[in-house]
């Protein structure tokens, strides 16, 4: 049975401004639902003159990048679907900004491929990097890794590196790909060449979407957003725990989460009821030779799924992740509107910390998250990718939810009604700066303003 905690959970009527509650950092988050927006945050929404970024009153907005632009390097234009990102510092002040590009292969801005950084030359996905003087003026855009295929999410080191991750297992033959799909690159934004483009196979070859590393062991959690059958979250123990660049290619085992009892995370529908005595499974075979990682035999037991499993966060002692949605019409025990999950690995806990939902129309509060990240201040941000407008959504630490961006550029393009979703939000290493990216069209921004208020 599971253990359930109900500190400040509220009412699930939609009637509550409150949706969410911390106390003092997001390893502490409260559990709650979301269920309508709260009175925090920055305050309202001021429309842009310029029809690209709404924001509250005081922050102000940069376009770094947008898609199609020439990249400074002069390697070709800048690449389309910018997804997930982080920010690293560098020297002299300088910030290292690597970014995804989800292509595939007929998206019609691809990475262009690089000497010493191309994976698969068939394949149009990666990554490219922005350098940032002090100032936040961008110095330089490069490509950082080339030749992989649809780069959704990843997640970054503890030793200051990006892992980007493959939503496409592909096999090598398909899709006119030279080479198997599926894997994790290391990224060294600040010198891409020393990481170049090897995969991490040992991590595992599936529909990999973010990842999250715990600092204090090099253990790193995985995400799979996949169906028939639904996704699974996974642990990857390194051989060569917080070695540095290029230690996770010494290999090391990969393992499924399984809850006992809890074949499916949608059906977990009350938030605060958590699960001791998480087991962790060995994956029979993480290359997928003949099965998909999901699908392999995980014993008389079974494995734990989700569906739509995707943003991932290391905060305080645990790592949290999004289930953007569940649909029983598609398979799912249960509806729900997006979830987040704390995994406690010191108590072997993993505890539902937040349900979004009712659905109340298009526009629904915090509908499906994506990625998520820590705020200064111990707000948690959220990117919506859901339908109708766009939004990033912070909570705060007393619990309210609130809009903290939202995206014009496709508002009245019907040609675009769902594809102009945020991604990849991260803050500068000093906190004075929110970067976000629009999906489609591919734009970078960096959002500054009295964060720390």
């Amino acid at each position: 049975m599971p253990e359930t905690t109900r500190r400040s959970v509220l009412a699930r009527t939609g009637a509550l401004g409150t949706s969410i509650a911390f106390a003092g950092a997001l390893s502490e988050l409260f559990a709650s639902t979301a269920a309508a927006h709260g009175r925090g945050g920055y305050g309202p929404l001021v429309p842009d003159p310029a029809g690209l970024l709404d924001l509250p009153r005081g922050f102000r907005y940069r376009v770094l990048s947008r898609e199609g632009e020439p990249l400074r390097s002069g390697e070709g234009p800048v690449p389309g679907n910018h997804d997930g990102m982080a920010a690293f510092s560098g020297r002299r002040g300088r910030t290292y900004l690597v970014r995804n590009h989800e292509n595939d292969p007929t998206d019609p801005l691809p990475v262009p491929a690089v000497p010493g950084l191309t994976y698969d030359p068939a394949a149009t996905g990666g990554c490219t990097v922005l350098e940032l003087d002090r100032d936040g003026d961008v110095l330089s855009e490069r490509v950082a890794i080339a030749g992989t295929a649809v780069n959704c999410a990843g997640g970054p080191s503890p030793w200051g590196t990006w892992l980007t991750c493959e939503e496409d297992e592909s096999r090598a033959g398909t899709n006119g790909y030279t080479k198997d799909h599926g894997f994790v690159f290391e990224v060294d934004g600040a010198d891409p060449h020393r990481s170049g483009a090897v995969p991490l196979t040992a991590m595992g070859r599936f529909d990999h979407e973010a990842v999250a590393v715990d600092p204090r062991t090099g253990i790193v959690y995985e995400t799979e957003d996949a169906r028939n059958p639904f996704g699974l979250f996974y642990r990857f123990l390194p051989e060569r725990p917080l070695g540095g660049r290029g230690s996770l290619h010494a290999g090391g085992e990969l393992e499924a989460m399984r809850v006992p009892g809890v074949p499916d995370l949608s059906a977990v529908t009350e938030p605060g009821t958590s699960f001791g005595r998480v087991e962790w499974v060995p994956v029979p075979d993480s290359q997928a030779v003949q099965t998909s990682v999901r699908s392999q035999d995980y014993g008389p037991q079974g494995i734990t799924r989700a569906q739509k499993l995707e943003g991932a966060w290391w905060g305080g002692r645990s790592v949290y992740f999004v289930s953007s949605y569940a649909r029983t019409r598609q398979g799912a025990a249960a509806d729900h509107f997006g979830q987040v999950w704390k995994y406690e690995p010191d108590r072997r806990r993993v505890t539902l910390v937040v349900i979004f939902g009712p659905d109340t129309g298009i526009d629904t509060p915090g509908e499906s998250p994506d990625n998520i990240c820590l705020a200064p201040g111990g707000n948690l941000m959220l990117c919506e990718d859901g339908k109708g407008a766009q939004h990033v959504y912070g909570v705060s630490r007393r619990g309210e939810i609130y809009e903290m961006a939202r995206n014009r550029q496709n508002i009245g393009t019907p040609e675009l009604p769902e594809w102009g979703e945020f991604a990849g939000v991260v803050f500068s290493p000093d906190g004075e700066t929110m970067y976000v990216n629009c999906y489609r069209p591919g734009t970078t921004f960096a959002v500054t303003g009295p964060w720390r208020d």
